[in-house]
């Protein structure tokens, strides 16, 4: 269940931003080869956000597509799903690029005695 390697890199990059402030949700771009979906992610977000300044966090999830470099034809695409042959000429001396990234976007913060309500906050994991 590779998902909760990536749920607890994305409780990493919150807490790290956090500051002390309650967590509401995070928006992070994830590459389509890591294979992961919102559902999945948020579950196991669930799991290790527990008795963390995120608990109860939502986490939005935006698939980043991989690039396919065909090495023949030269023709370039994006793929949210690995591939092993051009979609242009069939070959099968395919590149692919990126993909595999993750980054957490921005965070918005629950409302506390501190700050006056919620606030998107840009952020690099």
């Amino acid at each position: 269940m590779h998902e909760f390697g990536v749920a607890e890199a994305i409780l990493i990059a919150v807490e790290e931003r956090a500051e002390g402030r309650r967590v509401g949700r995070a928006r992070v771009h994830a590459g389509a080869l890591l294979r992961v979906t919102e559902p999945e992610i948020n579950h196991a977000f669930a799991k290790v956000a527990e008795g963390s300044l995120a608990e109860g966090a939502k986490v939005e999830l935006l698939i980043v597509p991989a690039q396919l470099i065909c090495r023949r034809c030269g023709q370039t695409a994006a793929a949210f799903v690995p591939r092993s042959v051009c979609v242009e000429c069939d070959g099968t001396d395919v590149e692919t690029v990126g993909g595999d990234d993750l980054f957490l976007d921005s965070v918005q913060f629950l409302e506390s005695a501190q700050a006056a309500g919620p606030a998107d906050v840009p952020e690099r994991a």
